[in-house]
């Protein structure tokens, strides 16, 4: 049995575009700045897909020391 093959039952797996979303969102709230790291992420988001996350941002070159605004990017303005 692999570890892979026992986690991916009750797995949600987090693309790097939900990951990003989600992100936004809190960010948006005032929840998270996007001046702190990516490891405050663990705070609010679900401890059973941690892992996965991990992954994603590993698959895309982020490390957990990188500031939240390297992954969602500039922040986008509506005009008037």
């Amino acid at each position: 049995m692999s570890t892979n093959a026992a986690l991916a039952p009750n797995s949600l797996q987090y693309s790097i575009e939900t990951l990003r979303e989600e992100v936004r969102h809190l960010v948006e709230r005032g929840v998270i700045r996007r001046t702190q790291p990516l490891y405050v992420l663990c705070e609010y988001l679900p401890a059973r897909e941690w892992l996965g996350i991990e992954c994603q941002l590993e698959r895309y070159d982020y490390l957990l020391r990188d500031r939240i605004g390297d992954l969602i990017g500039e922040p986008r303005w509506e005009s008037d």
